[in-house]
């Protein structure tokens, strides 16, 4: 990523600054256009391959009570096997991409913008091909910033758990 794109004024979701403060997470903040946030059109944009994309998602199962949520990270390369790795992972029969309402209520944050970092009281699953990556790009918590760091950071906040095959390489 070039050096005009890593911009330290950009404002992260506050309880983002709070949690990378709370675990000592290294990073960089970069500033996004909150038009260009969504992960196809960021990378084409600003030049930052899908292998380096970390897509942030929330799952959801409604049809049990309570519902069960789990953040989930995976590349932008990968599909998140939620039919299969993280319904077992929930321990449901039904699982589906949360919507953005929900998002919202759950993490505070905007889907474009959602990151793990800063979730509280859910579960966090990491697919390992995440933590292969050298740097990855994530959300801020808005959709005008975002994240640049090791991935392994991610493995200082509490409910991580790094999951081989939790995506699949897309076709």
């Amino acid at each position: 990523m070039s050096s005009e794109n890593r911009v330290q004024e950009a404002r992260l979701h506050p309880a983002v600054e709070e949690a990378i403060t709370k675990y000592g997470i290294a990073h960089e903040v970069l500033a996004c256009d909150d038009e260009l946030a969504d992960t196809a059109v960021f990378c084409k944009h600003y030049g930052v391959s899908l292998e380096q994309a970390a897509n942030t998602i929330l799952v959801a199962s409604k049809k049990v009570d309570p519902p069960k949520y789990a953040v989930c990270v995976a590349l932008g390369t990968t599909r998140l096997d939620v039919n299969k790795t993280v319904r077992e992972r929930l321990s449901v029969k039904r699982a589906s991409f949360a919507d953005a309402e929900t998002t919202k209520e759950l993490t505070g944050m905007l889907i474009g913008g959602v990151t793990a970092i800063g979730t509280e009281n859910l579960p966090i699953y990491v697919d390992a091909s995440v933590l292969a990556q050298k740097e990855v790009v994530m959300g801020g918590g808005n959709r005008t910033s975002k994240l640049l760091l090791d991935p392994n950071e991610l493995t200082k906040l509490p409910n991580v758990e790094v999951i081989e095959g939790l995506a699949k390489a897309q076709d």
